[in-house]
């Protein structure tokens, strides 16, 4: 016999949800497909809890912050914070149209990005991130933030691709670069993939400089696949998050006929192999706050 009843009223919750209304529709997706993977494995790190307060950092339109918001339940408080205000107002409607109540997005200064979070010290059990916290630009500061805000055993579970992300391409750009007598920008494109993704190492020794401890590290991989380079060049998240940032690694007169190059290269071994693979590892990384820490 269960000693403890439920206090949900079957007849309160509403069911009646009509598919056919945009403004159901225009919030039911949860995470794009780049960020599923990462999501999947990061919320296998979380044990759900009662009467814990959560703090998403980089939320995006909403993951994990709603459904772990939706998870927990209303005994916790999830906060999110996230610099894109576009993305955050997307995730204030999904949480209107979906009534939840346990939610709060937390005000945020740009230039400031997550430092100072707007938090106390202490008052949070949970620091969660779903490829947010290896896009901050000082990741250094940011965790100092995460262990300022944590209680003594708190925990902190976040994911983050690694340097050998879509590393097909990078082989294909070198190899033209190279052809074309540009070392610069050999360099430069070595540069950004170290910018953009920190070696695990690195990431590791910042989390036991702010006394992180009991860490897990768990590897995984997935990858895109497509029919050919001029399909890969068109698809939207090749343009949204990558390709403005490609094109910077060649002069604006030299960008034609590199790219131009580097699809054709990838056009004929997406002819000899029947498609283009882009890999992506990473890690889901899962610490504890040092329960002795002073912070």
């Amino acid at each position: 016999m269960h000693s403890l009843k439920g206090t949900i009223m079957l007849q309160s919750l509403e069911c009646n949800f009509n598919l056919d209304d945009p403004e159901l529709v225009s919030v039911l997706d949860e995470l794009p497909f780049w960020s599923a993977p990462f999501g999947i494995k990061l919320l296998e790190k979380i044990i759900p809890k009662k009467n814990i307060t959560v703090l998403d950092i980089g939320f995006g339109t909403g993951f994990p912050l709603i459904e772990l918001a939706m998870r927990l339940g209303d005994t916790c408080k999830i906060y999110g914070i996230d610099p894109w205000d576009a993305a955050a107002g997307r995730a204030r409607e999904k949480i209107r149209v979906l009534g939840i109540q346990n939610c709060e997005l937390l005000p945020i200064a740009e230039a400031q990005y997550f430092t100072p979070l707007p938090l106390p010290d202490r008052s949070i059990d949970l620091v969660v991130s779903n490829n947010g916290l290896n896009n901050v630009p000082d990741m250094d500061h940011t965790l100092a933030e995460c262990a300022r805000v944590l209680i003594p055993g708190g925990q902190l579970a976040f994911t983050m691709n690694l340097d050998g992300t879509m590393m097909e391409f990078y082989e294909v750009m070198e190899d033209v670069l190279n052809g074309y007598h540009l070392p610069e920008s050999v360099e430069a494109m070595k540069k950004h993939i170290l910018d953009k993704r920190k070696p695990l190492e690195e990431v590791l020794a910042l989390l036991q400089k702010h006394g992180f401890v009991e860490v897990s590290v768990d590897h995984d991989r997935f990858s895109y696949t497509f029919a050919d380079g001029t399909a890969m060049f068109k698809h939207f998240l090749i343009r949204l998050a990558f390709l403005d940032s490609w094109k910077k690694l060649v002069t604006d007169e030299r960008q034609q006929k590199i790219f131009s190059e580097i699809e054709d290269r990838i056009n004929r071994i997406a002819d000899k192999d029947g498609f283009f693979k882009l890999s992506v590892p990473f890690v889901v990384i899962d610490v504890r706050k040092n329960r002795t820490s002073s912070m």
